[in-house]
């Protein structure tokens, strides 16, 4: 071996890299087969990674150091310690929402050329918290701030279709269902149909429901724990604004959904 050639680890392993990144490599992938699989033991973790046994239990052990992992009562199985949990816990309030999708609504307005909103739940209603506008001269309209009821807005199908059946209830008996042009659903069972496509299908819409002469399509946006927080919508003047006859919209409007919902901790399961 020549002078500063690099040396090969106890394991045997021929591809360390410098810096200790290849250390660092290994304990991620190690908590994501703990993640995984629920536990596991210093055997089980070499074999799947295919390294030495014994660098699979240095790592282990300071990964215990750190409280990222513990040791179980099962053989000493290894398990994801309450060192995961204080970081993960961190995460949520860090992350903002607005700003891990603003370029987001940028990209969608500036494709198709029509409004694309950001909205959140807030008590009964639904309330636009940002805002891009398309460079067409028709999409003039402000929603940002604006509170819109649930039943009859994309944007806000999409927050009740991510909610539990008896928080739902809750909601629509205070609000009830009422009619905001002739095209608004009225009927509760009909509103839950609406809401089961939408779940089956990734996206809701609302045509000429809120307001006469605009149509809007949502996708849902997702937090960490894969929970519905946010909708992401695009609307446009009905005349020309149809989501079903606008090729790749429907599916790029879920994409965007997705990508936010990434930036936010979501694992996608």
């Amino acid at each position: 071996m020549t002078l500063g050639e690099p040396q090969a680890d106890e394991s045997g392993d021929d591809e360390a890299v410098p810096g200790g990144v290849q250390s660092v490599d290994r304990a991620l992938a190690m908590l994501e087969i703990l993640a995984r699989e629920g536990s596991a033991g210093v055997g089980e973790v070499a074999d799947e990674m295919g390294i030495h046994k014994s660098t699979a239990s240095r790592l282990l052990g300071s990964l215990l150091a750190r409280g990222m992992v513990q040791q179980n009562n099962n053989r000493g199985k290894y398990e994801l310690g309450f060192g995961i949990l204080k970081l993960a816990a961190s995460i949520p309030g860090r992350l903002s929402l607005v700003g891990q999708a603003r370029p987001v609504l940028e990209a969608l307005a500036l494709e198709y050329k029509e409004t694309v909103n950001l909205a959140v739940l807030r008590e009964e209603y639904a309330v636009n918290v940002d805002q891009a506008m398309g460079p067409s001269t028709l999409a003039t309209y402000d929603w940002l701030g604006s509170l819109t009821p649930l039943h009859a807005t994309s944007s806000g199908k999409i927050l009740l279709a991510g909610l539990g059946a008896d928080e739902r209830e809750k909601i629509l008996k205070t609000t009830g269902l009422p009619k905001r042009t002739a095209n608004t659903i009225d009927n509760r069972l009909a509103l839950e149909r609406d809401l089961l496509r939408a779940v089956k299908n990734g996206y809701a819409q609302a045509r000429e429901e809120f307001e006469l002469g605009i149509n809007s399509v949502a996708a849902p946006v997702r937090n960490h724990l894969g929970n519905v927080v946010a909708s992401i919508t695009i609307s446009g003047p009905a005349f020309r604004f149809d989501p079903q006859e606008i090729p790749g919209l429907l599916d790029g409007l879920k994409r965007a959904g997705k990508q936010i919902s990434v930036a936010m901790g979501y694992s996608g399961t």
